[in-house]
């Protein structure tokens, strides 16, 4: 198993950036692909049309998102642990922490890549116009 690490910053405020990420209705506007579910702790959820799955274990607004987390193309029954965790720079923008922990070795340099390119640049550009 591989573990993710990655650390992005975004001129945003921390509760944007969180309802971002777990909003289906805002998660699919950035990333162009449909999601579902409810931002509640125990609640499944599911994004970019399906592929990805998943269950919020922790919602901590604006601070601190946790969620159990799995590609559809992965081996039955594998999950993976995603960590985010949110912090306000003085500059008013938002540092980024993550973690992606049980990532099948088979996958971890396509999933670390998509972070990047399904994720993180969509998310920025996305923010920027809002």
């Amino acid at each position: 198993m591989a573990d993710i690490r990655q650390t992005r910053t975004f001129a945003t405020t921390p509760a944007r950036l969180f309802e971002a990420l777990v909003d289906p209705t805002q998660h699919a506007a950035f990333t162009g692909a449909s999601a579902s579910g409810e931002a509640d702790v125990g609640a499944a959820f599911t994004a970019w049309d399906a592929y990805i799955e998943g269950r919020h274990l922790v919602l901590e607004p604006g601070v601190r998102i946790v969620q159990a987390w799995r590609a559809a193309d992965w081996p039955a029954g594998h999950w993976s642990v995603v960590r985010y965790e949110l912090a306000e720079r003085e500059s008013g923008e938002v540092v980024v922490h993550f973690e992606q922990a049980g990532v099948p070795n088979d996958f971890a340099e396509a999933i670390a890549q998509g972070w990047q390119d399904y994720y993180w640049t969509p998310l920025a550009e996305w923010l920027a116009a809002l």
